[in-house]
């Protein structure tokens, strides 16, 4: 599976040994030559400091990794479309894809769009444009100027940088707080992008970049921190990103974090349910209902399982219809599955 991965110690030494079991199925990154390679590299090993591993070359992309010269990562196992484009992101990051440029390339659109959510659980057009935008938010968490981050996004005018970050994050980065009560910052997994928000002491919002109800999401927060929101990473951040890292990976299903979901009554009543049902299990939002002792509310348990902020860590992707069908999820059905099926090794 996509993110079924033992240890990193494990796999530093299938690295060590070019192991030819892991190609294909887990990468290395290297961080001080900013390169990312098969574990069957025949490059001269990097320390064990300098690594980190991911379950897909998306994840390696959208971290900022290039693909090795010696090794051709992205050679073998994907179509000529696949290869051919992810080649081209590589080589120009901060290019502003378009459809037209697909088409200009020779592939058609519509199957790359399939390729690309068949392999990456998203199309090709946002993978290249969320990987403009960590590029810019990094800046910005740095405390860069928003001209530099426009510029680390490979946007060709500040506004254009506005336009595309207000889609994403709720707010124009000129009005962001420097030292906001609330901090916002990416979470590289091996799902995709996440954006979480936090205070000093508790999580606020943990979600996929590429969710269409993030922007409402950071614009009620930033409502209720009174536009208190700026870019940073705060501690609880740092502690979900290891948490979420170890859930992803196998290593353990436990997230003690601090929370502040905000929220009503009723709909912290149902989070809490949701925290208690077991990772590896699912339950009917009838079966939620009835935990929480109003067994006529099942629309209502629905709608607020919808309306959680903070995924994976509140398991609203635990829920699913009575029939046994997944329903909806606002990270996408894809992951959704694959949360379902990786927790198997929990039960």
């Amino acid at each position: 599976m996509l993110f079924a991965l033992p240890s990193d110690d494990t796999l530093y030494d299938a690295l060590l040994a070019r192991d030819p079991a892991w190609d294909g199925r887990a990468w290395v990154a290297v961080g001080s030559t900013g390169v990312f390679c098969r574990l069957t590299c025949p490059a001269r090993k990097p320390r064990r400091e300098n690594c980190t591993f991911h379950a897909s070359i998306a994840a390696c992309l959208e971290a900022g990794f290039r693909p090795c010269k010696r090794c051709h990562p992205l050679a073998g196992g994907t179509d000529p479309a696949t290869a051919d484009l992810l080649a081209a992101l590589e080589a120009d990051p901060g290019r502003r894809w378009t459809e037209a440029c697909v088409a200009a390339r020779g592939w058609d659109p519509s199957t790359i769009r399939r390729a690309f959510r068949r392999q990456f659980g998203m199309t090709f057009l946002t993978m290249a444009r969320l990987r403009r935008l960590g590029r810019g938010a990094a800046e910005l968490a740095e405390g860069g100027a928003v001209i530099a981050a426009q510029q680390a996004a490979g946007f060709e005018s500040a506004s254009g940088f506005r336009c595309a970050f207000a889609r994403y994050l709720g707010v124009a980065p000129g009005t962001l707080a420097r030292d906001g009560l609330l901090q916002a910052d990416w979470i590289e997994t091996a799902l995709g992008a996440m954006v979480a928000v936090a205070s000093r002491t508790h999580l606020h919002l943990l979600e996929f970049a590429d969710r269409p109800a993030l922007p409402n999401e950071l614009r009620r927060l930033r409502a209720e921190a009174k536009g208190s929101l700026g870019l940073g990473r705060l501690p609880p951040v740092d502690a979900v990103a290891a948490e979420l890292d170890a859930f992803l990976a196998g290593r353990g299903a436990g997230f003690a974090t601090p929370l502040e979901p905000a929220g009503t009554p009723f709909q912290r009543q149902v989070w809490a349910a949701l925290r208690a049902i077991p990772p590896g299990h699912t339950r009917s939002y009838s079966e939620i209902a009835a935990a929480i002792g109003r067994p006529a509310a099942t629309r209502a348990v629905a709608r607020a399982n919808g309306a959680n902020r903070i995924a994976v860590v509140i398991p609203c992707h635990r829920v699913i219809g009575a029939d046994g069908s997944l329903t909806g999820y606002g990270g996408g059905l894809w992951r959704k599955r694959r949360l379902i099926e990786a927790e198997r090794a929990y039960r």
